[in-house]
Order: structure tokens, then sequence, then C-alpha cells
């Protein structure tokens, strides 16, 4: 393929997937991470894409698309690890440390890690009850939904249905 062509698809793949990271479009593209770095510089030059630097990622955006909280919620999106740990949060609601790393199955160093990441982009709230800290996810809800519905539907679905048994599972403990 020409450059143009290369061009255009790593945009529209930006666009389809904001937040997304160099491996991750280099990966998905099947392009070399030459090719991919090239395009990227020439999108972000051009000003057709904007990057932010978080941890050990540089995250691609198109431009003018997001607010800032809703960029630091995609960036999370686009990451296995840290992704479930926020919405294991969202969904269980001030978990400690340890329920995190019972239910992501990773040591407690590295939920530490990733805790830190997302405390650093303002996206979740810690308090201290006694010797556990515990944690709740800081904003609207429904920028994680809109996000996940629009930009990784099948996450989502995953997500959605997780919920549904969470919820049909404490109507039956209600009931009993």
């Amino acid at each position: 393929m020409d450059a143009p062509n290369n061009t255009i698809r790593v945009l529209q793949f930006i666009q389809q997937n904001p937040g997304c990271h160099l491996r991750q479009i280099k990966r998905e593209l099947d392009l070399s991470m030459g090719t991919v770095q090239y395009h990227l510089n020439l999108l972000e030059k051009d000003g057709k894409i904007l990057s932010e630097r978080h941890s050990l990622h540089r995250f691609y955006f198109p431009i003018g698309m997001f607010e800032e909280n809703q960029k630091n919620i995609l960036k999370i999106l686009n990451q296995d690890t840290v992704r479930e740990i926020l919405l294991y949060i969202i969904e269980r609601n001030n978990p400690t440390q340890t329920d995190i790393a019972d239910s992501v199955k990773i040591s407690p160093a590295s939920i530490n890690w990733h805790i830190q990441h997302l405390l650093s982009l303002g996206l979740i709230d810690e308090t201290r009850e006694g010797k556990y800290k515990k944690y709740q996810f800081i904003g609207n809800r429904n920028h994680v939904v809109e996000l996940l519905k629009n930009y990784h539907p099948s996450l989502w679905n995953k997500w959605s249905n997780r919920l549904a048994e969470m919820f049909l599972s404490l109507s039956k403990e209600d009931s009993k």
C-alpha cells in the first residue's frame, strides 16, 4: 500500500478507536512500527490528531472530539488490566486493594501501580477506613457507559451482562 492510503487507514483507526496507542495501531493495521510512527507524526503535524503521553504509553485522539475527562477514560479503556480494575471499582463501589487483587488476579503491588495511575488521571478517589484504603469512581458513570457503547461495543456487551447478573443476584438476596 502507498503512503496516502496508510495515512488514511491510521486516521480512520484513531477516529474509530480514540485513545489507542502505538502498538495497538501497529497490531490492528498490520503495519511496521516505523510506518505507523511515520504516519502518526504526519497526522499530528497536519493537525488531524493529537497525542498525549501518560505513564508508559502515548495515546492518540482525533482533534476536537473529546473533553479531558473523556480522553482519560478512553486511555484506560484501551488497556486490559487497568480497564478491568476501573470497571471493577465502578461495579463494586468502594472496594479495597485486596478486593480488586482477588477479582483481577494480579499481585497487590501491580494493583497499587494501576491504582496510582487511575488516581493521577483523576478518575478515582481514595478514602481510608481504618487500615484499609477504598476506591471510588469520580465523575459521571454515564460517560464511561457512552464511551464503552460507542467505541468498545464488545466490552460493553460483556460488562452490561456482568451488571445484569449482579443486579439479579442482589434482587434474589433481597427477596429471601
